[in-house]
């Protein structure tokens, strides 16, 4: 098969790639009907995150599943499948607790940007839909597999309920997307921090009742304008870099709750926190917590996460979907093999 491998800085390469195949008896090798590139496989294609050796690179996908282990039960050759881009076997301990990231026996994989993959523990990974989906469909149930479960866990960690204020600092897939769970789960305001037209779109699109261009005091003056003069109850902090995070606590009301799913770099001003009993919550996100609800809602078509992709390419072109995303062309590309 043939698939994107990541060699260093802006080089990605569509390369012969062994077949994967089931090693454990909890395994499933699907085929992709569909893949991605993520914001964060952006900060080894730009060279923030070093690249210490060639690598498969992609984990966003769904497809439809071609072998099973002999221990797998909740999956059949045919079925399509959506899956989070951690594995976990969602019955240890701490699954139970609803916290699939840190499965005590799951884990990461990489190389998803390819035309088969491999999938470990399969039943606590995968979720099949009823038959197969209507084509129009795919790239909804595609965002489910990271960024729509990601922004739905910003959400959740920053305690967003009926009736809150919330603010959304970032204007990629993540932050829209949680602009998009904010409002599934009833704020009332909901302000995207965005300078982008075609990003400021989607987030109206998705339910953000205003958007704010400006940063630094002149932006905050805004959120404050917006927020009875104290700021927002919520802040969904979908970028990671430290002047993301010094914009969120500070949009924060005092007493308010910031939910972080950005990879981190950087540091957060925790004196302010601390002084003004603001709270942080988040991480990454345990998507096969959420995927039952969210692909619930997708299939009853009362979401639709797939806007974020404003861009199709066969995933032969993979290294042009990493360049467009880094130029800011596109919001998030969307490969088809």
């Amino acid at each position: 098969m043939r698939g994107a491998v990541i060699h260093g800085t802006k080089d990605i390469r569509f390369e012969d790639r062994p077949d994967p195949v089931v090693t454990e008896p909890t395994d499933a090798v699907i085929r992709t009907v569909a893949a991605c590139v993520c914001g964060s496989d952006l900060w080894r294609y730009r060279g923030i995150q070093e690249v210490l050796e060639s690598t498969p690179i992609g984990h966003e996908y769904v497809g439809i599943v071609e072998q099973v282990g002999d221990a797998v039960t909740t999956v059949k050759p045919g079925d399509f499948v959506v899956g989070g881009f951690l594995h976990s076997d969602n019955t240890c301990a701490v699954c139970a607790k609803g916290m699939q990231a840190n499965c005590q026996h799951g884990g990461g994989f990489d190389g998803c940007q390819a035309e088969k993959i491999r999938i470990p523990d399969a039943d606590g990974t995968l979720l099949a839909t009823p038959g197969q989906p209507d084509a129009d469909l795919i790239p909804s149930l595609l965002a489910l597999s990271d960024v729509m479960a990601t922004g739905w866990h910003a959400a959740v960690s920053a305690d967003v309920r009926p009736g809150s204020s919330v603010v959304v600092v970032g204007d990629g897939a993540v932050g829209l997307s949680g602009v998009l769970a904010a409002a599934q789960l009833g704020a009332t305001t909901i302000i995207a921090m965005s300078r982008h037209e075609p990003r400021q779109r989607v987030a109206r699109e998705f339910g953000a009742t205003h958007v704010i261009a400006e940063r630094g005091d002149a932006g905050l003056a805004q959120v404050r304008e917006l927020t009875d003069g104290i700021g927002a109850d919520a802040v969904l902090e979908c970028v990671g870099t430290e002047n993301a995070r010094a914009q969120a606590v500070a949009y924060a009301r005092p007493g308010g709750m910031i939910g972080l799913v950005g990879v981190p770099h950087g540091d957060l001003p925790t004196d302010e926190l601390f002084w003004a009993n603001k709270g942080i919550r988040g991480g990454v996100a345990p998507v096969r917590a959420y995927l039952p609800h969210l692909l619930d809602l997708v299939l009853r078509r009362e979401i639709d996460p797939g806007k974020v992709f404003d861009l199709t390419l066969p995933l032969s072109e993979v290294a042009e979907a990493y360049l467009a995303m880094d130029e800011r062309r596109a919001i998030k590309v969307l490969l088809q093999p």
